[in-house]
Parts: structure tokens; sequence; C-alpha cells
């Protein structure tokens, strides 16, 4: 597959899951704004609400540290130094808070990491393991956090929201690139679902159960992953040309 500026589609990538990422904020934060009074005290309110979301937001995500991802929300409202009650007043429930952690990690941790590690020397493989490797190693340098917002203990809406970040990155990255060579990229979407979903379900397992190194897992996902992206480039996207002529097998080096 030839190099087709890979510095610029995963700039491209970045800003649509940062882009993405603060429209997913906005609607997380809309439910705690929706039954303020339409008076003259409204945005006053609101900036309160908000500002009070953001700091109870990043006070959970330090509690998860120190307590573990099962902490419930009376051992996280105690840690912060607040009541649950309090909690309860700016998030409906503990899912809403996952959520809540889950777009503030996207946003200040894993999406500015990846941006500092992108850089306009890297070929499209090592673009491919960069970008694994970087979520791999952001969800092993924070556990908890990662178990928290999109693990087994998590809401579904906090895992749903993950996968839409990453999701979208990934489909803008091989639209684009599919667009400059003249390909299909209709199918972008459903590839970045799929890549996406195998990368989650695949670190949740590691991460509950690392039975192997960080850059074991990497480089087993980097070969299913570029596999799959050499297939549909071959292809230019089609599914009726790949079906056609789906690339064979190797067969097995003869005995000497």
């Amino acid at each position: 597959m030839p190099n087709l500026n890979p510095l610029s589609t995963a700039t491209v990538a970045m800003n649509a899951a940062l882009t993405l990422t603060r429209e997913l904020e906005q609607r997380i934060l809309a439910p705690a704004v929706e039954a303020v009074a339409s008076d003259g005290r409204k945005q006053r309110w609101e900036k309160h609400k908000q500002t009070r979301r953001a700091e109870l937001t990043a006070g959970t995500a330090d509690a998860v540290r120190a307590l573990g991802a099962d902490a419930g929300m009376d051992e996280i409202a105690s840690h912060i130094g607040v009541s649950k009650t309090v909690l309860y007043r700016y998030f409906s429930d503990k899912n809403d808070l996952a959520a809540a952690v889950t777009v503030s990690f996207m946003e200040a941790t894993l999406l500015p990491r990846l941006t500092e590690t992108i850089t306009d020397d890297l070929a499209d493989y090592d673009l491919v393991r960069t970008v694994i490797g970087v979520y791999v190693s952001t969800v092993a340098t924070d556990p908890n956090v990662y178990r928290f917002t999109t693990g087994q203990t998590a809401g579904s809406s906090s895992i749903a929201y993950t996968e839409r970040i990453l999701t979208g990155a990934v489909a803008s990255t091989l639209e684009n690139r599919l667009t400059a060579r003249g390909a299909r990229s209709d199918g972008s979407r459903t590839w970045a679902t799929a890549i996406i979903g195998a990368i989650i379900k695949a670190v949740d397992g590691w991460i509950t159960r690392p039975d192997q190194s960080a850059d074991e897992l990497v480089d087993e996902l980097t070969m299913v992953m570029w596999g799959g992206l050499v297939g549909i480039i071959a292809s230019d996207g089609d599914p009726q040309q790949f079906a056609k002529n789906p690339p064979p097998i190797p067969s097995p080096p003869a005995d000497e």
C-alpha cells in the first residue's frame, strides 16, 4: 500500500475525533441543565453546572485510580469529599458518571497522546502500529480508569461513547485514503466499526487477564488490522472485486 501522507490523514482523523468528543461532551452535559428555569440566572447556572460536573468528573477519575474500577458511588463521593447526594445532583446515575469520565479521558489523555506521537515520517504500517500501540500503552498505564469507562464494570453508554469516538477517527482516515486513491469508500464506517470493536474487545480481555506483554498484544492486533487493510486497499474498497479475487492463503513450505 503506497504512502498517502499518513500525517495529514491521521491529523484529519484526530480532529474528527476531537470534534465528536466535544459534541458528546455537550450532549452529556445537556441533561444537567435541561430543568433550569428560563430566567436571567440560567446562563450563570448552566456555567456553574458544567464547571461542577467537570470538577466531579476529574475527582471521580482520581478516585477510581486509587480505589479501583469497582468503586461504588458512596466510595467515590467519600474520596472526592462530597456526599453521594451531590454526585446524583449532577449525574443521573453511575453510567452517566462513567460516560462523563470516558469523554474526559478521551479528550484529555488518549487523543493528545495520539496527536503527540504521530509524526510526518511514519509510513502506513508504522502509523497503524503506532496508533494501536498508543491505545494499548495508555490503557496499560491507567487500567482502573479504563475498566471503569469501557470495561466490564462500566455502563453501556460509556462503551458506546468510546466506540463512537474511535470509530469516527478510523472511518475518517479510511475514507480520506480510499478517496485519494480513487477507490470506493462507502464501506469505511463498517470497516472502522469492525476494527475498533475488535481492538476494544481484545484490550478489554487483556487488561482483565494480562497473559502477555503489551508489545505482544500490539503486534498481534497490528497483524490482523494490517492484513485487513491490505485486502481492502488491494480491492479498491470494492467488496465484489474482493469476492471475485480474494487474496490467496499461501501454501505451507514444502518439506526439504
